[in-house]
């Protein structure tokens, strides 16, 4: 079984500040927020794990999509 790596909620606020830096003005803080936690649950439910590297890319990467999906919209 592998072992659950538990970060400190610290790795997950520095996550959170390069997100919300980097998609300033395209998403809500609370969206960066949301995509941060959902990739933290589908990191675990995946792999048992959820390091803060691994989240950041799950989160950019549905950023990402999110800032898109939007784009196109208009």
């Amino acid at each position: 079984m592998p072992e659950k790596s538990t970060p400190s909620p610290r790795d997950f606020a520095s996550v959170l500040a390069r997100l919300n830096a980097e998609f300033a003005g395209v998403h809500l803080e609370a969206t960066v927020s949301r995509c941060v936690e959902a990739a933290r649950q589908g990191a675990l439910d995946v792999t048992g794990r959820a390091t803060p590297d691994l989240v950041e890319r799950i989160a950019r990467q549905h950023l990402q999509v999110l800032a898109l999906a939007f784009a196109e919209r208009r």
